[in-house]
Formats: C-alpha cells, structure tokens, sequence
C-alpha cells in the first residue's frame, strides 16, 4: 500500500455526503474527504456493523473512508488493496515499514497521511484521459486482513515475531465486510442515484469489489454497472478454500442471491466466474500481469501450508497455468466478462501511472476500460479480450 502525503477535509455526517455525491445539478470537483463513522449502522443486509481496522496490538484501530464530488451522476466504489492474513504466522506479521528480511502480509490499519488525490491512474482527476475524471467517488481503505469480506473476532497465537513484543495470543477484527456495510449505508443516505456506478479493487481489494458488487447492484438497481478486479485472480487451493485456519478464518460473508450460502463451495478462481454469470447485466473484467509476482508469492505461501497445489512444482508456472485456465473458463461461461492479460510481473495499475502507458495487449488499459464503461449487452461484441503475444502460452513445468 502507498504511504502517501497529505491530509484533506474531514466529515463525520451522512450531511457531509449528500454535498460530496450529488444526484442533482453538476457541481465543481472539490478534492477528498476525510469520513470517520463513529456509530453502528444497520446494513442493508439487516444486520447491525460498526467499522473498525484489525485492531493488531499497538496499532489504531479507527476506520476512515474518503469521498470526492465529481460533476457527472455517475459512482465508483473502489475496493483498496494490502495483503491478507489467516493464521497465527500471517496474522503475527503485519506491513509495517520493517526490514526485508522481516515477512510482512498485511495492512493492520490505516495509515496516516492517507489521500486518493495523491494516486495516479483512475484516481488522476486532472488527466483529461481519466474515462472516470468527473465521477464521484468513494474509495474504501483495507485493514482488516480479509479481503474485505470478514465479519468476525478472532484470536491468534504470536508466531514469534523478532521486532514487536506481543503477547502470547492476540486478536484480530476480521471486519471487511462489516466495514463495507458502513460504507454502503452512508453512501445510500447521500440520496446519491447513479446512472453507471464501476466497483473496482486492486489486489486484495479485486476481491472485495468481485464479491461486494451484488450488494452495490442491490443499492441501485436501475445503474448501469461495471466491475473491475485488478490483480486478483483468486488462485488458491482447496485446502486454504475450505480450511480454518485459512479462508474460512474470516468468516465469510457473501451475498447469498447470487453465491449461495455456504462460502467453502465456490472455490477462488471460481469467484468472478459466479459473480458475472449471477449478474448478467453488469459488464464484468479482470487485469493483470502474466506472471505478477505479488499473487505468486502469496499462491506460494498458500501451497505450501495448504496443499495440494497444481501440477506443477514451479510455483509461478503453476500460478500462471492455473490464472490462465481460470480466465478461459470464465470467459466460457460468461458473456459479461472480458479480461486484459498483459506483459510483466508487476502488481496492480488501477493506482499507477501504467492505467495509461499499458499497451502489451494491443490497446492501453485506459482505451480498454473505457469501452469497459460505455457499452451494454447489446455491443458486447465490440469490447474484446486483450493478452500480449505470448502471455496465454504457459511454458513447460520445470524446476
């Protein structure tokens, strides 16, 4: 996660909203807010959520979210990335400026300086290029540890960290989904009423927005929707899948309509695949790179404490065959869903100035998340699939 430099307003009241996302007249792009919810809300689940960071000793555990006006009656919701724990070594050792030789898997809190303006890609309002420059928005920081889909407490064993004095066992708010909740229900009281709304993620924040979108389509039903995952292809295994500890150590909490109730039955690469076909109207996409070493290492850490893996004992052969059969068969089923596989190892661009420079797949990522946005079911002909040359050939296993 960037660490970034400066501090913009801040607003405490669902009042504050209805001025940052309009749903009259156009009005001029007044930069972020600062949001901090203090109370419990009832979701539009039913259910009571207050919202609350991980919560890992030593750190703050208030959660804040930013809002920007734009002139346009459009909406994105983005879904911030920052790694994940599940288990007493993941959960031990959070990103916290540490040495290399220091493992770090997770974002425990918000960090201080936070301000979207200070990203490039989507975030870039002042790029005449952005296809999302006037739309309001409301960017949604990770700090939970779950791929903002948690809802419970749960207690972990320090695994011996070399650095910070825990105690012998500590407790982690799994509360992604909680804190969503939050989110959706100070966004809904805005009186907002989008005509295209876009949930985007990056990282572990693709996830959030693959598995939250049938919440936001609920919101606003009569939106035109599009969902955006940015490096997060959902390559596990079984074992992780259904395992607690593993994924089910967040305690899931997916919209049933579209999921099913029981989270352990849709396996990771599987969860865009379910997500699209549940919800045909919306367009549906995935990005990233052939061989993202981000996703790899943590498929690597997956596999080998929760095997068994793929076919291959090469760790990033075997995530790059897997990634690839995923995009196919979803693809296959899907008509709503297109994906854009380009060259490299790099992690996420939805944040970066490459939203722009892109190009390995034929078309930027910027001119192909624009025709992303603008068309419906009835010219998904013209939005294609985008992979450079080589990028859906996977190499021979080797060591």
């Amino acid at each position: 996660m960037k660490r970034l430099q400066r501090m913009v307003g801040t607003c405490t009241s669902a009042a504050c909203l209805v001025g940052g996302l309009p749903s009259g007249p156009a009005v001029a792009d007044t930069g972020w807010q600062k949001v901090t919810p203090s109370q419990s809300v009832t979701g539009l689940d039913g259910k009571s959520h207050r919202a609350t960071c991980s919560g890992y000793p030593g750190t703050d555990k208030t959660f804040s979210f930013w809002t920007r006006r734009g002139t346009s009656r459009n909406l994105v919701v983005y879904f911030e990335g920052g790694g994940a724990c599940w288990d007493d070594l993941t959960c031990t050792f959070p990103e916290a400026g540490l040495p290399a030789d220091v493992p770090q898997f997770y974002t425990p809190e918000v960090p201080k300086g936070t301000d979207p303006a200070s990203f490039d890609g989507i975030f870039k309002a002042s790029n005449s290029a952005n296809p999302v420059k006037d739309w309001n928005a409301v960017y949604v920081p990770y700090c939970t540890g779950d791929l903002h889909i948690g809802s419970t407490t749960k207690r972990y064993h320090n695994a011996g960290h070399p650095v910070f004095a825990l105690p012998s066992t500590f407790h982690i708010e799994h509360r992604g989904f909680d804190n969503f909740m939050v989110v959706l229900d100070w966004i809904r009281r805005s009186g907002v009423a989008p005509e295209k709304v876009l949930v985007a993620g990056s990282s572990a924040g693709g996830y959030g927005a693959t598995v939250h979108s049938p919440w936001v389509q609920r919101a606003y039903p009569n939106a035109d929707m599009t969902v955006l995952a940015d490096a997060s292809n959902g390559i596990t295994t079984r074992a992780f899948d259904t395992g607690n500890p593993g994924r089910n150590s967040w305690n899931p909490q997916i919209a049933p309509w579209v999921f099913g109730t029981d989270p352990s039955r849709i396996a990771g690469p599987d969860l865009m695949k379910v997500a699209a076909k549940g919800q045909p109207k919306a367009n549906f996409a995935q990005f990233t790179t052939a061989y993202d070493e981000s996703q790899i290492a943590f498929y690597g850490l997956i596999e080998a404490y929760y095997p068994p893996g793929g076919k291959c004992a090469n760790v990033a052969i075997d995530w790059h065959s897997q990634m690839v059969g995923a995009l196919k068969s979803t693809a296959s089923a899907s008509p709503n869903f297109r994906y854009y596989l380009a060259d490299g190892q790099y992690h996420t661009v939805l944040e970066s100035r490459q939203f722009y420079t892109e190009r390995s797949a034929g078309p930027t990522v910027r001119d192909w998340s624009s025709r992303l946005l603008a068309d419906r079911d009835d010219d998904r002909d013209s939005w294609l699939h985008a992979a450079c040359p080589t990028c859906l050939y996977t190499p021979p296993c080797q060591p």
